[in-house]
């Protein structure tokens, strides 16, 4: 289907749904939640993944998020607890050397991985995204274990970042009770998200513009005070780099990084999985996609570099404080060493909208991938519910409601139940990135096998194939490094429960995805490259799209363009 006779079909749909103005406004509200007319599609020899591919090429989620909503949340999207305040235990672990350099191969990896996702993204703009191309191109068992275990990461998520907020309030009053602030926080996300995708791509690129804009302000300060123009005058440099040194812990604690530095990118392939709901996403997501490695080049490396060479390694803060707590940021604690009095607030209030955000986008991945999963016929029918406006209303109202047990912060059990809960679906980043590169190269090989040529393709990832293979093989070396400081981990002993909460998430994929091969006895271990279907859902580029692909312009217009 060409993008006019797509629009028309959009435009034509949305008259049949528009309400009478004679209609109330409380009864065009109620008709709202009103199950969304559905296409009668013959399902009569069609196998599993045919169904798959032509339930979530047809997804009757809303269009609702402009090309300004992808690229923010592309930018700013990811960045949360895992860079402001996570950096910090990985500092103390690794030394600022280690960080440096594990974040740098991490997001070498992360960056193409995005490139052969942002190929397949734009291609085929469906319903699930990631854990719709490993049913697609791979086998159906592959989706379903990822669809999963990306589904219970950030079920989980949400209860998580209601407790780290509740406990980022007591930097500025520990009398309060944090219940009060889980109960303001769970309504104020409840009503974001329930509200459609568009209100929450508004609140994603306010949230996301002021993370920006937070760490932009942070790497100008921080160059400010390693110059010594800080209250204090104390010139930097590279004194922390001498003393303590740039490695603490050896080997091992470099390794330790990379496991850290990997999480902290975990949301970057949201990009994918709101493609379905892009209003242009032919447009959006290459633009969207690009914009990733300027949010790594910048906001992730740049940062780190700063704060490795601004706060020592050996910092008792970094590690004795809670990882909620923002007096545990190293952020925080550069600002602090710089003798700056009145910043050191206003971070931990960006790091309070960092945790909200992805609380925020929890609540959406999670929906969505529920969603996904019942139109692939991988959840119950019922689970995928989608109302006229749009929303995977059920999916929705459970993840919410899911928050609820965020009320456990007022138990003494919340470290050790929240402990759990995150082994389950640990490593659920990791695998979500290996099935991207698997797919990739099986989409690939499909094209080369069916004779098809990436001429057709309106964005073509720039690390091809090898960038895929380079990523799949480091990500296989951040699970060996788990099971190595589960095994053998930092300055303590080995114990069962901690080696159980550090790989649990292997055993829980492996799991699931035996039990779609025994549910559905379906054996076959890859879909064979000739009989992968490459026509279904594809997004057939415009002149406009392909002149966009082959823009002529120097590198650095072509960047402003990306930016702006």
């Amino acid at each position: 289907m060409s993008s006019s006779s797509a629009k028309n079909s959009l435009s034509f749909l949305s008259q049949d749904m528009s309400v009478p103005e004679s209609v109330s406004k409380w009864q065009s509200f109620k008709d709202s939640f009103k199950p969304a007319i559905e296409d009668k599609v013959t399902y009569e020899d069609l196998d599993l993944v045919e169904k798959a591919n032509i339930n979530t090429s047809n997804s009757k989620l809303s269009k609702g998020l402009k090309q300004r909503h992808l690229q923010m949340i592309a930018v700013g999207g990811s960045i949360g607890t895992g860079l402001f305040v996570g950096t910090g235990s990985a500092l103390g672990a690794g030394g600022p050397a280690g960080i440096v350099i594990a974040w740098a191969v991490t997001a070498t990896f992360v960056y193409t991985t995005m490139q052969g996702l942002g190929e397949l993204s734009t291609a085929y703009p469906v319903s699930g995204g990631f854990n719709v191309y490993a049913t697609r191109f791979i086998e159906p068992s592959i989706g379903f274990a990822v669809g999963w275990n990306y589904f219970m990461q950030f079920l989980v998520l949400l209860p998580l970042e209601l407790v780290a907020a509740s406990i980022s309030i007591k930097y500025w009053n520990q009398s309060l009770n944090p219940v009060i602030f889980v109960a303001i926080f769970w309504c104020f996300i409840f009503v974001v998200t329930m509200t459609g995708v568009k209100w929450f791509g508004e609140a994603e690129f306010i949230f996301c513009l002021i993370k920006v804009v937070a760490v932009t302000g942070f790497i100008i300060l921080g160059i400010v005070l390693i110059c010594g123009g800080g209250p204090n005058h104390q010139f930097v440099g590279g004194m922390y780099w001498r003393n303590p040194g740039p490695f603490a812990n050896g080997f091992k604690g470099v390794a330790s990084v990379f496991i850290m530095a990997a999480f902290s990118f975990g949301g970057t392939e949201l990009v994918s999985l709101s493609a379905a709901e892009a209003d242009d996403p032919g447009r959006a997501v290459p633009k969207a996609i690009k914009a990733v490695f300027f949010r790594i080049a910048i906001f992730y490396f740049g940062t780190i570099v700063l704060i490795a060479t601004l706060v020592p390694s050996n910092d008792p803060r970094l590690l004795s404080a809670n990882s909620a707590d923002a007096s545990a940021s190293p952020f925080v604690l550069a600002i602090v060493n710089g003798g700056v009095k009145v910043l050191p607030s206003i971070f931990n209030a960006v790091i309070l909208i960092s945790v909200l955000s992805v609380g925020n986008i929890s609540v959406y991945a999670c929906s969505r991938s529920l969603n996904s999963l019942a139109e692939q016929g991988m959840a119950p029918k019922w689970t995928g519910y989608i109302d006229r406006k749009g929303r995977p209303l059920f999916a929705l109202v459970f993840a919410n409601l899911f928050g609820l047990i965020s009320f456990v912060v007022a138990s003494d059990a919340q470290a050790e139940a929240f402990a759990w809960l995150l082994a389950i679906s640990g490593l659920s980043s990791i695998f979500t990135w290996m099935s991207i590169n698997i797919a990739h190269l099986r989409f690939r090989s499909a094209m080369k096998a069916q004779n098809r040529s990436l001429d057709e393709l309106a964005f073509v990832a720039s690390t091809g194939r090898i960038g895929s293979w380079y990523s799949f093989i480091l990500c296989f070396l951040v699970i060996v490094a788990t099971f190595w400081l589960a095994i053998s981990p930092i300055g303590e002993k080995a114990t069962a429960s901690n080696f159980f909460q550090q790989v649990l998430g292997l055993p829980v994929i492996v799991a699931t995805y035996i039990f779609y091969k025994v549910w559905k006895r379906d054996l076959r271990l890859i879909i064979p490259a000739t009989e992968v279907d490459l026509e279904t859902g594809r997004l057939v580029p415009d002149p406009d799209m392909m002149a966009e692909k082959n823009d002529p312009r120097p590198l650095w217009r072509r960047i402003l363009g990306v930016v702006y």
